[in-house]
């Protein structure tokens, strides 16, 4: 599970990457069983809003997809993304195992020696308890809605960058 800000954005960009087969919106990483979208949007439920995406480790492991996600985000602001603010929005990799979690130390590691942020990365590094799908309107959001507002001045410049940055690893 990773949590980058609002999954509107990180189902888009994930959907278009090659050896993705499937992305989908919810909530992980608070203390309410099933929370819904207001609830969660309040900030109490402790849940951050994350995609979890699954890939075919033969065409892209899961490094790569993790350095994407440290490239589509920004990962040194403390529970926000740009406007949307507070913890839902935090950046976060939920790991399922001991060696997803090395991965994730090893790719952050190499991004702060390689000072790609001015800042020191603040993505919290947490065992997965839980992952809630999002309700049905908000999986492939973007796909649905690319003229709303939000997809228009958000969603949309930041799955045009992630394209430019990545065009080989784009599915056909």
């Amino acid at each position: 599970m990773l949590a980058g800000g609002c999954f509107w954005c990180l189902e888009a960009v994930f959907g278009q990457l090659r050896g993705v087969s499937d992305v989908v919106s919810g909530y992980s990483g608070g203390q309410v069983a099933s929370p819904s979208y207001e609830m969660v949007c309040t900030g109490r439920t402790g849940h951050a809003e994350v995609v979890q995406v699954t890939f075919d480790p033969v065409v892209i492991n899961y490094s790569e997809v993790l350095r994407v996600f440290f490239a589509i985000h920004d990962p040194t602001t403390l529970n926000r993304q740009g406007a949307d603010v507070g913890t839902q929005y935090r950046s976060a990799i939920f790991y399922t195992s001991p060696d997803q979690k090395a991965a994730a130390e090893e790719v952050i590691a190499d991004i702060e020696a390689k000072q790609l942020w001015p800042s020191p990365i603040v993505t919290e590094l947490v065992p997965l308890k839980s992952f809630y799908p999002a309700e049905a309107y908000h999986q492939e959001y973007f796909a649905h809605n690319p003229y709303q507002g939000y997809c228009q001045a958000i969603v949309a410049p930041k799955v045009a960058k992630f394209r430019k940055q990545f065009l080989e690893q784009l599915k056909k």
